[in-house]
């Protein structure tokens, strides 16, 4: 029986220009984003966000530069970086958001294959640009979010905005939403970045549809710690938050998380498994090391489970709240995305009293296709489809299980200047994601893995190597994982595995034991963890082989594993 999501649906927007006008009419002077460590523009209300991107816009109008041309923008997450992206939002421009965290020929290669006009950036890459301006042929102005005037050819931001007399909404150009509005290159796993073409209207519909399924208030406030230029962030973390007139904080770094919480007094959080993942265990650990809180913890959980099934939803906030406190006590929502999270870890932190939930989607599908909702969720479930979203499973085996297939108002238009791929992932209408999954009774989508990493089993069968991982992962020995089919000269492929180690646990261990740290401890505790991991796995699952390694895998925006990198050769 498939239950239908319960929907809280907003005002409908038909591009982000037309979001940007309404929230600045409705929320005006309320906050809008703000910025946690010093900037020339810390912090903006809704009037003040709309009035900033007027006048940059008319700024860049009187450089020269034409509707249609292409941006680029790059740097650490910032309000400046937001006024850019609606600036070319509102003035008819194709925004180009370039991964901060790209070697420098990386980022060269997308300034030229996206053919932007214009770039504008943090201090961090003002050499880069000085020093390269001569390969750009295409970059005709350089605009520098931290310079405060104008030097040697590089425009400020602020000087532009502030000598700007700007224009009013009614000036604005009128936006065709379903032309192309932004190129994002994908920092995927498997090679090469392709450029993503999306629509507003692509983005518009999203944000529209996903925030009738997770309501969100004008209260909440959105401590942003993902980078920006990605689709999951930049969508979610960025506009979902102005459409539904909340306020995006953004983080001093991943290391100031915890007091940037309390700091902003945080409602929402939106990060990765990963992230979600170093808490679980964080808060476990400190509860096994104080020996009363070890055996009091799981009966509390079972009493309280007892008190929200009688209505008293609020009893695991009330018994738990110094764990709360630890991260502001305020928070109201973690969402996990970009990877598909541990479900022992959802459900461990909803045993503590945090709400949580999971979505799933693509750079390509703007980017959310399913997403689980706080009364009606499957842990082990990316979740339901959105609103105007269709899923379909091509070719399901005996168990139901195939690719993933979607169509929807927010599928992109293709891959810029490359018809041969685009072709490719498209089939008679549909978009082939390229995830392997399956769709239970109740209409969740469950995500198996990706179809470039399955392993065929000796026996024919799909081994998929996430669910291996999320297992060997859950050890407090194991800091990452990743699973491989191996050649073997007596049974052709067998499951292998490289192992990176927690340090922290070990060094832990050795102390208890008394005993000096040695590889053959390692070995002999990571063969244990393995021989665990593998009692929970079908024989032509379990794992025959693995390696410990001393260097973490190299990983996208979104913390999951390059595998192409990191695979034996």
């Amino acid at each position: 029986m498939k239950r239908p999501p319960r929907l809280y649906p907003g005002p409908q927007i038909g591009s982000l220009q037309d979001l940007l006008l309404k929230s600045a009419a409705r929320y005006a002077d309320k906050i809008a984003l703000e910025d946690l460590k010093d900037t020339p523009l810390p912090r903006v209300s809704y009037t003040s966000l709309l009035k900033n991107v007027l006048k940059f816009g008319t700024a860049l109008r009187s450089l020269g530069l034409p509707e249609r041309s292409h941006i680029a923008v790059i740097g650490e997450n910032r309000v400046q970086w937001g006024v850019t992206y609606l600036t070319a939002m509102a003035f008819n421009y194709v925004i180009v958001p370039v991964d901060a965290k790209l070697t420098q020929n990386e980022i060269l290669n997308i300034l030229h294959e996206s053919d932007a006009s214009a770039v504008v950036f943090t201090d961090t890459y003002e050499q880069l640009f000085r020093d390269e301006r001569h390969a750009l042929k295409h970059l005709k102005f350089f605009i520098s979010m931290d310079l405060l005037t104008a030097r040697d050819g590089v425009h400020s931001m602020i000087e532009m905005i502030n000598v700007s007399r700007g224009c009013t909404p009614d000036a604005l150009p009128r936006i065709d939403p379903t032309a192309l509005a932004a190129i994002l290159f994908t920092s995927g796993t498997v090679g090469r970045a392709k450029g993503v073409m999306l629509s507003q209207q692509n983005i518009a519909a999203n944000i529209v549809a996903m925030s009738s399924m997770l309501k969100v208030y004008p209260e909440d406030r959105f401590l942003s710690v993902l980078p920006i230029h990605h689709t999951y962030e930049c969508t979610c973390g960025f506009l979902c938050p102005l459409y539904n007139g909340a306020s995006a904080h953004y983080a001093r770094s991943l290391k100031t998380v915890v007091d940037d919480l309390k700091q902003v007094k945080a409602t929402m959080l939106l990060a990765v498994p990963l992230l979600y993942d170093k808490m679980f265990r964080r808060i476990y650990q400190a509860i096994r090391e104080e020996k009363v809180k070890s055996i009091i913890v799981p009966p509390l959980i079972k009493l309280t489970d007892i008190a929200a099934r009688f209505g008293w939803k609020s009893s695991k906030k009330t018994v738990f709240r110094e764990v709360h406190e630890k991260f502001g006590g305020h928070i109201r929502l973690f969402i996990a995305g970009g990877a598909a999270p541990d479900p022992m870890v959802a459900k461990g932190l909803r045993d503590l009293g945090f709400a949580f939930v999971q979505g799933y989607g693509l750079t390509e599908t703007s980017p959310i296709l399913a997403l689980n909702q706080l009364d009606n969720f499957k842990d082990e479930a990316a979740g339901l489809p959105l609103p105007g979203v269709e899923l379909k499973i091509s070719a399901p085996d005996a168990d139901g299980t195939g690719e993933v297939w979607a169509k929807g108002p927010n599928v992109m238009h293709g891959f810029y200047k490359n018809e041969k791929q685009t072709a490719e992932v498209f089939e008679e209408g549909w978009f082939k994601t390229g995830d392997l999954g399956f769709i239970d009774n109740d209409g969740f989508l469950h995500i198996r893995g990706r179809k470039k990493n399955v392993i065929i089993s000796r026996s024919g069968k799909n081994v998929f190597p996430e669910e291996i991982e999320d297992l060997l992962n859950r050890s407090p020995y194991i800091q990452e994982s990743l699973v491989y089919g191996e050649d073997d000269p007596k049974l052709d492929e067998i499951i292998a595995a490289q192992i990176v180690v927690d340090a922290e646990a070990f060094i832990e261990l050795a102390e208890s034991r008394g005993i000096k740290l040695t590889d053959e401890l390692v070995q002999e505790v990571i063969a244990d963890e393995v021989k665990k991991a593998n009692a929970e796995l079908a024989a032509f699952k379990q794992v025959k082989r693995f390696n410990v390694r001393e260097q973490e895998f190299e990983k996208t925006t979104t913390q999951k594993i390059k595998r192409y990198l990191a695979l034996p050769k």
